[in-house]
């Protein structure tokens, strides 16, 4: 009884001390091919991220940090496969690191997980999972970027003096030329007048220059939405 239980605990030991040492079997030529891999899909990631991302919120820099984070991600992965040691230093490591790096671009994190989750399935040996999401998510990204965004509303801001009495005019012109058009706020001074108008304008030259000629009129401002307007 007593030698059967030495010979339980030996076994629990040497697997422990395995375990501690290291060692999953994983080859040199492995471990090149998955490092491989996974810097195969970090320079894919960097073409689909130049050739998608709008001009003004490109970042060579961001963009190079997505190329190379499979290959490190892959890397770590490896390393905690090898060795319980390695994989409980790696995650206090990790647990530690705080990046405070502002992201310009909320499209940008989207890059970032898929960056990383690639690493993670080419350490644990995911080839074909890896090649999949690549492609799912260039067509996504295709399909989704090209949709045309609509025009956004537009804020129409009128002054004009105190007499309201062509403010029946002006109404008319709005509603001929515009799909929309709401009164948004309205201040009245003893000499003047200023209202602004949320529309969707048919044709904007048109309207201005028909208000343009209402004497009552003393000034025009039609600004436009710089944004994406969501549908």
């Amino acid at each position: 009884m007593k030698n059967g239980l030495m010979s339980v605990k030996d076994v629990i030991k040497n697997s422990i001390y395995e375990q501690l040492g290291g060692g999953t079997g994983i080859s040199a030529i492995n471990i090149i091919m998955i490092l491989l891999l996974a810097c195969l899909i970090g320079v894919y990631i960097f073409f689909i991220y130049k050739l998608m991302s709008k001009a003004a919120f490109y970042s060579k820099d961001l963009n190079i940090t997505l190329a190379g984070m499979p290959i490190i991600v892959a890397a770590i992965m490896l390393g905690m496969q090898s060795s319980l040691i390695v994989s409980l230093g790696m995650v206090g490591a990790l647990s530690i690191v705080r990046f405070r790096n502002a992201v310009k671009n909320p499209l940008d994190l989207l890059y970032l997980f898929w960056s990383v989750s690639t690493g993670i399935l080419c350490g644990v040996g995911l080839s074909m999972l890896v090649i999949i999401l690549c492609i799912i998510m260039t067509i996504m990204l295709a399909v989704l970027g090209w949709l045309p965004n609509s025009k956004a509303d537009s804020l129409l801001v009128i002054r004009t003096t105190n007499d309201m009495s062509e403010w029946q005019d002006i109404k008319n012109l709005i509603h001929k030329h515009s799909k929309y058009y709401k009164e948004k706020s309205r201040n009245i001074t003893k000499v003047s007048a200023e209202i602004i108008i949320e529309l969707r304008c048919t044709n904007e030259e048109e309207l201005l220059n028909g208000l343009n000629k209402i004497e009552s009129i003393q000034q025009l401002n039609l600004l436009s939405h710089d944004g994406e307007y969501r549908i």
